[in-house]
């Protein structure tokens, strides 16, 4: 069914509902945002979505997109003003290839490391030296350039950012006394940007016949 809008449901503090925030915002694409509470998860978006996981976006047209990355895609694609999909050094693809290692190995360390009591079997301080590797990997990068990619933000640096900052407030004593210096340099740009403060506003959980609240309007 058309709607007048995107509808974006969403959960604050996901770092996969982040992202695709991040990627709306910088597009310009003003959409609804629905905010959903876990635990009581509106009928409305299940029916959209079987995995019934945060994000989902459905379009003006009807189409729904359920992943995180696909939505920062599809705005992307719309509109770009920052160039986003075309990395100072490198490539997209490449770009892309880092965004699938945080969301492969490094997101499940994390996982593991924050939440070990989900997990059987599971010591949590393995599972942050684990997730390390990749933490020096992007510390390197930005020990050589302000960003990911070069000398401006791509779409590597704001899709990554979230689950840096999920990883850093598990001990954030610790996280603060460790060696990377490029990598917190890099991550406190980001929590002390305007960007991140829009993304970040809190919005009471949505239900059905409320008014609509809308993201991407005068969030800036």
């Amino acid at each position: 069914m058309a709607a007048p809008y995107p509808i974006l449901y969403s959960f604050r503090r996901c770092p996969y509902a982040m992202r695709a925030r991040l990627g709306l915002r910088h597009s310009g694409i003003v959409c609804e945002l629905r905010e959903v509470v876990l635990r009581n998860k509106p009928s409305q978006m299940i029916e959209l979505s079987a995995k019934a996981t945060v994000p989902v976006l459905q379009t003006i047209a009807g189409d729904v997109i359920d992943e995180s990355l696909d939505i920062m895609l599809w705005a992307l694609r719309q509109n770009d003003p920052g160039g986003w999909l075309t990395p100072q050094q490198g490539t997209l693809n490449e770009a892309l290839a880092l965004i699938s290692q945080n969301d492969g190995d490094f997101k499940a360390h994390l996982d593991r490391y924050k939440y070990p009591n989900r997990y059987e079997d599971v010591e949590a301080l393995h599972h942050r030296t684990q997730a390390e590797a990749f933490l020096k990997d992007l510390d390197e990068r930005l020990n050589q350039s302000p960003y990911l990619f070069g000398d401006r933000v791509c779409i590597a640096d704001r899709a990554i950012a979230p689950f840096v900052r999920q990883f850093a407030h598990v001990d954030k004593a610790w996280f603060d006394q460790t060696p990377y210096t490029g990598l917190k340099r890099w991550l406190e740009a980001f929590l002390s940007s305007a960007e991140f403060a829009s993304i970040m506003i809190k919005y009471p959980p949505w239900s059905s016949g409320d008014d609509p609240v809308w993201f991407g309007r005068n969030t800036s």
